[in-house]
């Protein structure tokens, strides 16, 4: 090989090396980038999900408002506009009562039972509503509350406690281990639905997650 080629192939590997460093050195600012963008969406996220929660609390917590629609057992709509809606739909925390009015679903076994309930308890009612710090809306929007009726009680805890609710074991709250306690007196008594449901009857999540409920 002669001197001039060998000074070439050195120059192309150099030149080679250069390249693939130079390479290397963009997929590494690309990488932080994208992680750096990620982080910051995260950071925006979060924020905005503390002032929305923040708004919730200055708006709804510990107020008192009037009922005007109970859409089944467990949600019910308060007098106070929210966002585009002339209402604000309130979804009780830690309780899932029998559905009526789910889209493609049947009516479940006692649903307009707990609805008629809610309507006797509530309907035109002036109640409280009470929030959670680390969550103020569910997955369709809708307030979560524990909701205080002028007699004091809550609507929550006497809608389990009558049998006409089941506590709902998917979502963790301040009242979980309260409100299982109270389902259990409900059953022990056998009140409300307790006392004739079938375990193919009861909502699909607590067959999956109570196996051995009904099963004698």
């Amino acid at each position: 090989m002669s001197k001039k080629t060998k000074i070439t192939y050195a120059m192309s590997r150099r030149r080679r090396s250069t390249i693939l460093a130079v390479c290397f050195l963009l997929i590494a600012v690309l990488v932080w980038l994208d992680h750096s963008h990620v982080g910051r969406n995260q950071q925006r996220q979060h924020k905005s999900e503390e002032q929305a929660r923040a708004y919730d609390f200055e708006k709804y917590h510990k107020k008192t408002f009037t009922v005007v629609n109970v859409v089944d057992g467990d949600t019910i709509d308060i007098n106070i506009p929210d966002s585009k809606y002339g209402h604000t739909r309130i979804r009780l925390w830690g309780v899932d009562t029998p559905e009526t009015k789910k889209p493609e679903s049947p009516v479940m076994y006692f649903g307009p039972e707990a609805t008629e309930f809610t309507c006797e308890l509530a309907l035109g009612k002036q109640v409280k509503v009470f929030l959670e710090n680390h969550r103020t809306r569910g997955n369709y929007g809708r307030l979560l509350a524990y909701v205080q009726l002028p007699d004091g009680r809550f609507l929550n805890e006497v809608l389990l406690l009558e049998g006409f609710a089941y506590a709902d074991l998917r979502f963790s709250h301040s009242f979980s281990h309260k409100y299982q306690q109270l389902e259990a007196v409900a059953r022990s008594q056998n009140k409300g639905l307790w006392e004739k449901v079938k375990r193919e009857q009861l909502p699909k999540w607590r067959q999956r997650m109570s196996p051995n409920l009904l099963t004698k």
